[in-house]
């Protein structure tokens, strides 16, 4: 294919931008605004990502108010590009309502395959209709892709089945596993709110230690992207009234692994998350996970 005519394509998160390379594939280059670590709660555009966005053919961004320093920048962009926020496409039906804004909801949907994979199915839209010449090599793509997706999603079922019912309660830096705990039968509890940019006050440490004690957990999780400050006050503070907590492992909430390995595709990202929470919290699988590709498996 000539250089001319592959579509140029800017995605915010990588999870998005995974999702491009694989409906897009050869006819797409992508370029993702949000590596690993970085958190999109909040996140500004920089100089040479507006020149970007400004160039390219595409820019998608995930919407549902998860990059909310951004949407008054992509308002404006979209009047002027093609500009596609793809998890607004969602039926609300499906999506969480965030618990403090009313009409708002939880952004963080990639959480669970079995709804993104209509997130994928918005990629592909929006791909199809910036290049309808490529529709019949896109949707071939996507049908793949999701096949690869129902079998996580299969996957991830039958390895938290394996957590015992008493130990099915996921601590967390921030609340961004409330789809994760809805389709796996998870109570998830989350220091900070669904933002990143809600703060986690003493009263609130000291009411998950009060959590972590009397229910008697012992691990917690932290994440990549997000600071593991609030995670050690609430384990010296286990520590302190005799109860110890111990790090279940390093989730991957907001972002991917790094680019190159598996752990940064969306697959892997999510094989990742399901196979360390099921393992930390007494399921006998593999450390390899869903296809021993890992690398805790290697």
């Amino acid at each position: 294919m000539r250089a001319a005519d592959v579509l140029d394509v800017v995605a915010t998160t990588g999870m998005i931008a995974d999702g491009v390379r694989r409906v897009g594939g050869d006819a797409v280059t992508v370029r993702a605004l949000m590596g690993p670590g970085v958190d999109p709660h909040g996140y500004r555009q920089t100089r040479s990502d507006i020149v970007a966005m400004t160039r390219a053919d595409l820019t998608l961004w995930h919407g549902l108010f998860l990059e909310a320093q951004m949407e008054r920048f992509f308002e404006e962009l979209g009047g002027q590009r093609r500009v596609v926020a793809v998890a607004e496409a969602l039926d609300k039906s499906r999506l969480l309502e965030h618990a403090d804004y009313a009409g708002r909801y939880d952004p963080h949907v990639w959480m669970a395959p079995d709804i993104w994979t209509d997130v994928v199915a918005e990629i592909a839209r929006a791909l199809t209709e910036a290049r309808p010449d490529m529709a019949e090599e896109f949707a071939a793509n996507a049908a793949a892709y999701r096949e690869e997706l129902a079998a996580l999603s299969t996957y991830a079922g039958e390895a938290v089945a394996m957590v015992p019912e008493e130990t099915r309660v996921l601590v967390t830096a921030h609340d961004a596993f409330s789809y994760f705990g809805r389709a796996y039968g998870f109570e998830v509890i989350g220091i900070q709110g669904i933002s990143t940019n809600s703060e986690a006050g003493l009263n609130r440490i000291s009411e998950l230690v009060d959590v972590l004690v009397d229910r008697k957990i012992g691990a917690v999780f932290v994440e990549t992207s997000v600071s593991d400050r609030n995670m050690r006050a609430l384990i010296e503070g286990a520590a302190a009234r005799g109860h110890e907590v111990v790090i279940g492992g390093s989730l991957y909430s907001d972002a991917m692994g790094q680019e190159g390995t598996y752990e940064g595709t969306y697959i892997g990202m999510i094989d990742h998350n399901v196979t360390t929470i099921a393992r930390a919290l007494g399921a006998d699988v593999s450390p390899g996970g869903m296809t021993g590709r890992l690398s805790s498996g290697s």
